[in-house]
């Protein structure tokens, strides 16, 4: 599996605390951050597909990826830093930070206390490090039948 950058996390985080993700048994629909857009992602056993544009050209789990894994259980989800991530237009950000993954963070991160900020990156990467261990398989077929 190809590693998405660490700063996906948050927009998955965000895709959750705003109920953005309609989960089923085998497909989502997770709408994006400005909702102009909707992703769809399916999967069977550990062989994931989304047609957001991290994941079908950088072949790396976007956040809609991310997002379902955590509803699944299978990362770690605290509601209390998602709830931190609510309401954020991630597209605008990252537009305006030329995608400049880390400069958006930092950017949503800039009016919170240091304490907390640093309790937030502990769980960032907290879930990170278990995304590394998921044994994931990245797909571009639609069909995984």
């Amino acid at each position: 599996m190809k590693v998405p950058p660490i700063e996906k996390i948050p927009e998955a985080y965000s895709a959750i605390i705003d109920n953005r993700i309609m989960l089923h048994d085998n497909d989502a629909i997770v709408k994006s951050s400005d909702m102009t857009k909707e992703y769809y992602v399916k999967w069977k056993d550990n062989i994931y597909y989304s047609n957001d544009n991290a994941t079908y050209w950088q072949s790396y789990p976007g956040y809609p990826i991310i997002a379902v894994l955590m509803l699944q259980n299978k990362l770690p989800l605290d509601m209390m830093v998602a709830e931190k991530f609510k309401g954020i237009n991630w597209n605008i950000i990252n537009k305006e930070n030329k995608r400049d993954y880390q400069k958006s963070l930092n950017q949503v991160l800039s009016d919170i206390s240091s304490n907390e900020k640093d309790k937030i990156i502990s769980e960032i990467n907290k879930v990170y490090e278990n995304l590394l261990k998921c044994d994931l398989i990245i797909t571009k077929k639609k069909n995984l039948d």
